[in-house]
C-alpha cells in the first residue's frame, strides 16, 4: 500500500481588485504564501473514510466521492486555526483531496477540483499557494456572472493567476492571531459578500487599480518589503470601505487596534487585517523580525487581548507531498 503525506501552508489574503458591480471583472485578489503555520494530512488505504479529525473526514468523503476510490484511513498533525484569515479551508480541503489521492496513486488536479470540495470560488490566491507558492494576483471572474444566489458547489472554476512572483528570501511576515471570534464563513460569508458587492461603489476599484499596478507589482518586482508593505496596507484599507457596515469597521475589531498599534513600529512596513481576520500582519523583513515579534506582542497589550504571535518567511513553493510504498 502506499502511505502519502501532504503539509499545506497558510497565506495571507490582502484584500480584493474590484467589488463594486459596475466593473467588468469582479474579486480578484492578492496574497502570499508563507511557511508557517501548517497542516500535515497523511492517508492510506481504506474500504471506508476513517478519520477523526470531522473537517478533514469532511474533506475525504467528497475526495474518495470525486476519485471514485474506496476510502482512506486519514490522520492530522499541525493544523493551524479555521476561519480566523490564514486560508486554512482551502488549505485543508487541497491538502486531503491530493493526500487520498496518491494513497491510491492517483494524480490529481487540484485547480480543477477544488470547486468540487467548495474552494476558489472568489479568491484564487489559496489554490494557487497550494500549488506554487509565492505572490499571487489573480484575474477574478467576469462580473457578468455573478448573481444574487449562491452558485451550487462545483459550479465556478478557480479564477486563473494574472501575476505570480517570488517571495524574496530576506522578506518576514509578522502574524498576530487575536483571541476572538472567528470570522465568518459558510452561508454567513455568502451573505455577506453579496451585501457588499451589491451595494458596493466603483472607486475603490479604480484606486486600488493604480495601487496594484504602480506600487505593490513593482514592490514585489524590485523586492523592495518597505514598498510592499505599504501598498498592500493601502490594499487593505481601500477594501475596508467596502466591508465596514459587514464587518464594524475598516477592519473587524480588534484587528483595526492591531493595525493601530503595528503601524507604530518602526519595524513594521505596513499592516492590515488578512482576509475577514481576526488575524492581522505587517510585512517587515529578517533584521528586523525580531522587533517586529515584539511589536506584536505590544499591539495585543494595546487591545487587551490575548493571541498568538508568529514571524513567517514566504513561501515560493506549494505543498509538500511525501508517497511512500509499504509492504503491510
Amino acid at each position: 500500500m502506499t502511505r502519502a503525506s501532504v503539509t499545506a501552508y497558510a497565506r495571507l489574503h490582502f484584500g480584493f481588485c474590484n467589488l463594486s458591480l459596475a466593473r467588468e471583472r469582479l474579486y480578484g485578489s492578492l496574497g502570499v504564501g508563507l511557511d508557517r503555520p501548517s497542516i500535515r494530512v497523511t492517508a492510506t488505504p481504506a474500504d471506508a473514510v476513517s478519520c477523526a479529525h470531522p473537517t478533514v473526514r469532511e474533506y475525504a468523503v467528497r475526495s474518495v466521492d470525486l476519485l471514485d476510490v474506496a476510502g482512506a484511513d486519514l490522520a492530522v498533525e499541525g493544523e493551524f486555526p479555521r476561519h480566523v484569515g490564514l486560508g486554512s479551508g482551502t488549505q485543508f480541503a487541497l491538502a486531503t483531496l491530493v493526500a487520498v489521492a496518491r494513497a491510491h496513486d492517483e494524480s490529481v488536479d487540484t485547480r480543477a477540483l477544488a470547486p468540487e470540495l467548495g474552494r476558489g470560488g472568489r479568491s484564487g490566491v489559496g489554490v494557487a499557494t497550494f500549488g506554487n507558492g509565492g505572490f499571487v494576483l489573480d484575474a477574478g471572474h467576469p462580473t457578468a456572472r455573478f448573481t444574487t444566489s449562491r452558485p451550487a458547489v462545483g459550479e465556478w472554476s478557480v479564477p486563473p493567476v494574472a501575476a505570480r512572483h517570488p517571495i524574496p528570501d530576506d522578506w518576514r511576515f509578522l502574524v498576530v492571531v487575536p483571541d476572538a471570534p472567528a470570522g465568518p464563513s459558510g452561508d454567513d460569508e455568502d451573505r455577506s459578500m453579496r451585501s457588499v458587492v451589491e451595494s458596493a461603489p466603483p472607486t475603490p476599484s479604480d484606486r486600488l487599480a493604480g495601487v496594484i499596478a504602480r506600487r505593490v507589482l513593482p514592490a514585489i518586482t524590485e523586492g523592495s518589503a518597505e514598498r510592499f508593505g505599504a501598498a498592500v496596507a493601502e490594499v487593505g484599507r481601500l477594501n475596508g470601505t467596502w466591508y465596514a457596515d459587514e464587518q464594524g469597521g475598516v477592519y473587524r475589531p480588534p484587528a483595526g487596534e492591531l493595525v493601530a498599534a503595528l503601524d507604530d513600529s518602526p519595524a513594521v512596513y505596513g499592516a492590515g487585517q488578512s482576509s475577514w481576520g481576526p488575524a492581522a500582519y505587517g510585512v517587515t523583513d529578517a533584521e528586523r523580525s525580531g522587533a517586529a515579534r515584539e511589536a506584536g506582542r505590544a499591539a495585543l497589550d494595546a487591545a487587551g487581548v490575548d493571541g498568538r504571535v508568529l514571524v513567517a518567511e514566504g513561501r515560493n513553493r506549494g505543498a509538500l507531498v511525501d508517497a511512500e510504498r509499504r509492504n503491510d
